[in-house]
Order: C-alpha cells, then structure tokens, then sequence
C-alpha cells in the first residue's frame, strides 16, 4: 500500500488569497487525491470555523477573547491527536495555527508559539502552503468576493490584509514545516492547485512515511 495517497496540508494566508477555493481544488484533484468516479467527501478543515459562539461570523481558534483560551488550546489537541490516529488519511487545512498566532499578536499582544503541535504535524508530514499576493492585485480580488460575500464590509479597508500579510510571512518563516510560498495575484486557482500538486510529488508529501 505505499502508493496509497494521504496528503496532509495547511493553507495559510490572509483573507482575499482565495485558499477555500484552493482547498476544493486540491480536495477533488486526481494528482493529489487520485481518480475519482464519484464525488464523496473528503476532509476539508478549518481554524476559520466560527464554532465558539451561536451566531454567525462569531470566535472560534482564530479569533478566539482571552477567557476561550483553554477551549481554543484544547481543540488544537483535539485536532493534533485525530490527525495522528487517523494518520492514513488525506487532511487538507484552510487556515490554522498560523493564522491564530498572527491574529493574537494582531490584537492582544499574546502569542502562541504553537512549536509542540508542529513537532507532532511535523511528524505526520504535514507541509504548509503560504498563499500570497502583491499589494495592488488585493482591489481585484477584493472585487470577486464582493460577488458571493455575506459579509462584504470585512473587505473595506485592504491595508489590513497587506498587514497581515507581512506579519504571517515571518511567522511562516519561523515554522518547523515544509513549505512552499504561492503568489496568486493573477487569481489563476487552478494553477495554483497544479504548482501545490507538482511540490508535494517532488517533496514526498503525497505519501506517508
């Protein structure tokens, strides 16, 4: 069974770099989940989960206020240890513990170094994809979200993206895991998935140890 595909990856990045739409690329894509005749539902997890509170756009292990902290650090150990018994299994992950640390510096001054649950990712495989762009393509993103967004007014102010931005590349570059930066300031997501795919095949990352 060594050629049984079990990719495990971690999108980061800041709003308006399109990695849901990554994500579904990578979930159904033949090079990284092999050939389906059917559509069935493989993972797709996320730290953006607003799942603390009861109404929408509301906390979860992002944005989490100081008084969640233990139900935020215990759903981290929760999602470390599913990911190390169910280890056989592909696991692609729209933003998590970096986007946690960059918002907690962002708004409470507090970080999360976070280097026990990359030891153990690290572990399993894991390899991280930094999904960027330039300062001046954030307009025309910004543009086609405002087309399916239910919440358009978190668009208004792009500096705060560009902000972002920088803060979680050098919290990117001081993580123990594989990774790989993507530009997609041309908005070409399936080329994206195609550059993802071609990494992880040359990196191993396809594959378990």
């Amino acid at each position: 069974m060594a050629d049984k595909l079990c990719p495990k990856v971690i999108l980061e990045g800041t709003r308006l770099t399109f990695k849901t739409e990554i994500a579904f690329g990578l979930n159904e894509h033949p090079r990284i989940v092999g050939p389906r005749r059917y559509r069935y539902h493989s993972p797709i997890v996320s730290a953006e989960w607003c799942a603390l509170t009861n109404f929408p756009w509301g906390r979860g292990l992002i944005n989490f206020e100081p008084h969640e902290e233990h139900l935020a650090m215990e759903t981290y150990h929760t999602w470390a240890r599913l990911f190390e018994l169910q280890r056989y299994y592909s696991w692609i992950v729209d933003r998590f513990h970096i986007s946690t640390r960059a918002y907690q510096l962002r708004t409470y001054g507090r970080d999360y170094p976070f280097r026990w649950l990359e030891q153990r990712l690290h572990g399993l495989g894991f390899r991280l994809v930094f999904v960027t762009r330039t300062p001046e393509s954030f307009a025309d993103a910004r543009a086609e979200r405002l087309k399916v967004s239910g919440n358009p007014s978190q668009y208004d102010d792009l500096g705060v993206f560009v902000q972002e931005q920088d803060l979680l590349r050098r919290l990117v570059g001081e993580s123990i895991l594989p990774t790989l930066e993507l530009d997609i300031s041309d908005n070409d997501v399936a080329g994206a998935v195609e550059r993802i795919a071609g990494w992880l095949a040359e990196t191993g990352g396809l594959w378990a140890e």
